[in-house]
């Protein structure tokens, strides 16, 4: 009954091992919870674009509606 449990037990070491062995590279920086959680506008404001997909798709959505 010992045996079973050893050999899970060092089978999960190994995959724990092995998958820390795996480079950071390609992966994105993280930020500071201060600078995710700032007041400062976006730069540039995606407001207007995002404001005009929004009235083009309203559009699109009643022209479906009349047919």
């Amino acid at each position: 009954m010992r045996a079973p449990a050893l050999i899970a037990l060092f089978a999960l070491l190994a995959s724990l091992a092995a998958c820390s062995k795996q480079s950071m590279e390609g992966y994105p920086t993280l930020l500071p919870m201060d600078e995710i959680l700032t007041d400062q506008p976006l730069t540039p404001d995606p407001a207007p674009e995002l404001e005009a997909r929004a009235d083009a798709l309203r559009s699109r959505a009643d022209a479906m509606r009349s047919q």
